[in-house]
Parts: C-alpha cells; sequence; structure tokens
C-alpha cells in the first residue's frame, strides 16, 4: 500500500507540479486547498506526510500545523511547511508550532523529492 501524502496549497500550479513529482515517486497523493479542507482530509485520511502552504484560506498553514501537534493520535504524522516566507522568524515560527521541516519557495524539485524520502524514511 502506498504512503499518503497530502498536499494543502491554494496555488494550483503548484498542486499539479507537487501531485505529479510525489505520484512520479510512488506516493498516494491527496490534495486541499485550504486550511480547512486540510483539517477535514487529515481526519479523513491520516497521512504519513503533509506538505503545507503558510498563506493560505480560511486557516493558514501556521493554524493548521498548531491544530495537527494538539492532537496526540496525530503525533506521527510529519510536517513539512512549504512557503515563499523565508525570513528567519517565519521559519522559526513553523518549527516552533511542530513542523518537521520548513522549506522556502521557489525550491528545487530535487531537493523536495529528497527531503520528503527522508522524512518518511525516519518516521518509519
Amino acid at each position: 500500500m502506498a504512503i499518503k501524502v497530502l498536499i494543502v496549497d491554494d496555488d494550483p500550479n503548484l498542486v499539479v507540479s507537487l501531485d505529479f513529482l510525489l505520484r512520479r515517486e510512488g506516493y498516494e497523493v491527496h490534495v486541499a486547498c485550504d486550511g480547512q479542507e486540510a483539517m477535514d482530509a487529515l481526519a479523513k485520511l491520516h497521512p504519513a506526510l503533509v506538505l503545507l502552504d503558510v498563506m493560505m484560506p480560511r486557516k493558514n498553514g501556521y493554524e493548521v500545523c498548531a491544530a495537527v501537534r494538539a492532537r496526540h493520535d496525530w503525533d506521527d504524522i510529519q510536517i513539512m511547511m512549504l512557503s515563499a516566507k523565508g525570513r528567519e522568524a517565519d521559519i522559526a515560527k513553523g518549527l516552533a508550532l511542530g513542523a518537521n521541516a520548513y522549506m522556502t519557495k521557489p525550491f528545487s524539485t530535487q531537493a523536495l523529492t529528497q527531503k520528503v524520502a527522508e522524512m518518511l524514511q525516519a518516521a518509519a
């Protein structure tokens, strides 16, 4: 059974790219377009990894990250925040809220797929 990955981003172009990349790597990919959809998808799917944008409608990535970390039955879910917000304070906030990794946009697709594999391997 393929490992479930949830992409949470409101940029349709980025979602299409990430979906293609991750499916090519053999992951089962699901998509949410905003923070509230992310919460619904998390409850339904319990993915191994969430690629989480910071700036989104309805709930931002920081709020989603904090909500995931508040639930101990979701402790095993890995979170990689993806954001154009690359200041040290932004990165520190994401990590302090419980993200396992933070990658700034734009990023190399090779670096992203490598980091995803590392995170999932470490969590296994």
